[in-house]
């Protein structure tokens, strides 16, 4: 049984994750959660043990010097919380559980048990799971973010694509179909990142996850330095792509494709949901109400725990079907991410 001692009892808590590797295109996934730690000073209160998820010939540890006394820290994954006082500029305070990590080397079914029993005992809502994956997205648009769920009835009430996708997964998918195993409602926000400029920063992509984030759980994000930090790299990439006229030439038939594909988004709605956005940034108290609805289900699985013979956790048992997510990891190449959401390319948004 997970016991956590020091961690104070939260206020509408969400669990947010992200990991670094196959699931995480541009480091844009794992750098927006190190954001949210960074902004509002997150306390880790647990780590996983590094011994039982991670190959230290994969992810190697490193070793630092601490006032001339030689350490070494671990490939792990960490589990801090936050609290949000004015969530909704309306004076109404709320808890985010911050998870971030490297993409675990074996043992996943484990893995994903330990995250939700942490998850159970601290009275966690909902998961949302935030990754990145590449695709055929020109630099000079909008970070395209997709938001995917498994559960249908969540997929109607939080406005969200639900899941159909057949493939490989990483992590990321395999921690949401232990979430629906286990009563939990999970969601998970894809950004699109350029394949043709996939090394990491890209503090646009990351931006982009967390204005959706905002959106989803009706909160308002300090945003610090990170909006600069989006058009001078949007800027850097301008000054790259205007050096090579092939280059030029391939960004400007994205655009195209994209501006082709985009325009019956151009909505009302769309506008609407844009606007909102600005005037809950100059009015706190002009915020949209996104409710959050759903909470651990009473009948849940809870199987996840523990096996009550061994005294040791257990797995979910297996789905027939993945869910639905991006076709490949996240240094591959254009020809795996040129389809739409309802093929198996990288706007397939995963679990």
């Amino acid at each position: 049984m997970i016991e956590l001692e020091g961690v104070p009892e939260l206020i509408d808590p969400v669990m947010v994750a992200a990991f670094e590797g196959w699931n995480d295109a541009g480091d844009a996934a794992s750098a927006a959660v190190a954001h949210l730690d960074r902004e509002w000073k997150g306390e880790v209160f647990a780590a996983l043990d590094a011994e039982d998820y991670y190959d230290f010939q994969v992810n190697r540890p490193t070793v630092f010097l601490d006032g001339g006394v030689r350490k070494i820290t671990w490939p792990t994954t960490r589990l801090s919380v936050v609290r949000v006082s004015d969530a909704n500029g309306k004076g109404r305070a709320r808890d985010l559980v911050l998870v971030r990590g490297i993409e675990p080397s074996m043992r996943w079914r484990s893995f994903c048990n330990e995250i939700l029993g942490f998850a159970h005992e601290l009275g966690v809502e909902m998961l949302v799971v935030l990754g990145s994956l590449l695709g055929d997205t020109p630099h000079t648009r909008p970070v395209p973010v997709s938001g995917v769920t498994s559960d249908a009835d969540l997929a109607r009430r939080l406005d969200l694509e639900e899941s159909r996708y057949e493939g490989p997964t990483g992590i990321v998918g395999i921690l949401q179909e232990a979430c629906t195993h286990a009563g939990v409602p999970a969601v998970s926000l894809w950004a699109a990142v350029p394949h043709y400029v996939s090394q990491p920063p890209n503090p646009k992509a990351s931006l982009a996850l967390l204005n959706r984030l905002e959106d989803l759980l009706d909160i308002s994000i300090p945003l610090g330095e990170l909006s600069e930090d989006a058009r001078a790299w949007q800027l850097g990439v301008d000054q790259l792509a205007a050096e090579d006229s092939e280059v030029a030439e391939y960004v400007q038939s994205l655009e195209e494709a994209r501006d082709t594909a985009d325009l019956p988004e151009a909505s009302g709605e769309a506008i609407a949901r844009e606007f909102e956005r600005y005037l809950r940034r100059r009015d706190p108290q002009s915020g949209p109400g996104v409710a959050t609805e759903g909470g651990l289900a009473e009948g849940r699985d809870s199987s996840y725990l523990r096996d009550t013979t061994s005294g040791r956790t257990r797995p979910p048992r297996p789905a027939s079907k993945e869910p639905r997510e991006p076709g490949g990891p996240k240094d591959t190449g254009p020809s795996d991410s040129s389809r739409r959401p309802d093929e198996d390319g990288p706007e397939e948004s995963g679990d």
